[in-house]
């Protein structure tokens, strides 16, 4: 499959390359000016750049087929690096941010003030919003009928990562805008550590957010409970299931699951296919007098049967492969 095609691709190399552009313009006004809440941007977009590339390794990875080593792919491994990419904005990211707005609450330091902060400023904002926006328009795509809550929980983790990335980028531009603003009115440096600290807790809050995520599908959560329903009701619409009985399913990559049930077969349902084309009767007729036969017959019978529920199950799991596109591994066992 083109990585063109996999879901967070697009999102993930727009936000890569706003950042890098992001990060470079802010580390000159960071420089310049000697303020901590610029140099908590530049950490923090230079963190969001990082993670974006981890998470664009994860895309990649996770389109490798199936070998002997992992039968069922490798599609877990964009939630693997989005692990990472969410613990790198919680350490990298938030950590030394915090730090250094603490850090500048105890040690006196001087803002130079200049235009050049604020064009950065303005210019990165454009940027962040830019990117901010593609993320948006493929959730929406994604799931137009969703609220937006549900979109998050129905997202995939490198789509919502670049969203609350950018999202919080936004923000934080308009916290570093503001705190570098009321340091020069009221010429107290404190604001500005102020502005650092706000940041880093925006920070905090996508990181946790990321990692709960992640954790939930690399711990094996299950497919979403409305497609689960409509498997059921897919299997228990066939005459050949009396019921079923247990009904399990995992995730093997975004919007890729494995299924395992077991099922109960409707022994009439099944007796009357194993005979459709013959006259039951006739044979009937043929063998009553005859003991032998009928012990043939029972055994052809009893030998009939085990494949005709093998025969049954593969045309099921056929129909649901064709039917959910997004099952690829189907484990249906008789109880």
């Amino acid at each position: 499959m083109s990585l063109n095609k996999i879901a967070g691709f697009g999102p993930v190399v727009a936000a890569l390359l706003g950042n890098t552009l992001v990060t470079a313009i802010k580390l000159a006004a960071s420089i310049l000016s000697g303020s901590s809440a610029m140099f908590a941007e530049t950490i923090h977009s230079f963190a969001d750049t990082l993670n974006q590339g981890l998470l664009l390794i994860g895309i990649h990875r996770s389109t490798k087929k199936a070998d002997s080593q992992f039968e069922y792919g490798y599609g877990n491994e964009r939630f693997f690096w989005a692990l990472i990419s969410a613990c790198g904005i919680f350490f990298l990211g938030a950590g030394i941010t915090l730090y250094n707005g603490i850090n500048a609450f105890n040690t006196s330091h001087e803002i130079t003030f200049t235009p050049i902060i604020f064009i950065v400023l303005f210019l990165s904002l454009l940027i962040e919003s830019y990117t901010l926006w593609i993320a948006e328009s493929n959730l929406r795509k994604s799931f137009p009928d969703a609220a937006w809550h549900e979109r998050f929980m129905l997202a995939d983790p490198s789509t919502l990562a670049v969203y609350l990335e950018d999202a919080v980028a936004v923000i934080g531009v308009l916290i570093a805008t503001a705190s570098i603003t009321l340091s020069y009115y009221t010429k107290n440096p404190a604001w500005d550590a102020v502005g650092s600290v706000l940041i880093s807790i925006l920070l905090i809050s996508v990181a946790v957010t990321l990692i709960a995520k992640n954790r939930s599908y690399l711990i094996g959560r299950a497919m979403p409970t409305d497609l689960q329903e409509e498997v059921v009701a897919f299997l228990t619409g066939d005459p050949a299931i009396e019921k079923i009985i247990d009904f399990k399913s995992t995730v093997l990559g975004f919007g890729l699951y494995r299924i395992k049930c077991e099922i109960e077969f409707n022994g009439p349902a099944l007796f009357q296919e194993a005979f459709q084309r013959e006259a039951l009767k006739d044979q009937f007729e043929e063998i009553k007098d005859d003991y032998e036969a009928f012990k043939r017959h029972s055994v052809d019978y009893a030998d009939r049967i085990p494949r005709l529920m093998g025969k049954k199950i593969d045309e099921i799991e056929g129909r649901l492969k064709k039917h959910f596109p997004s099952i690829q591994h189907i484990d249906i066992e008789i109880n």
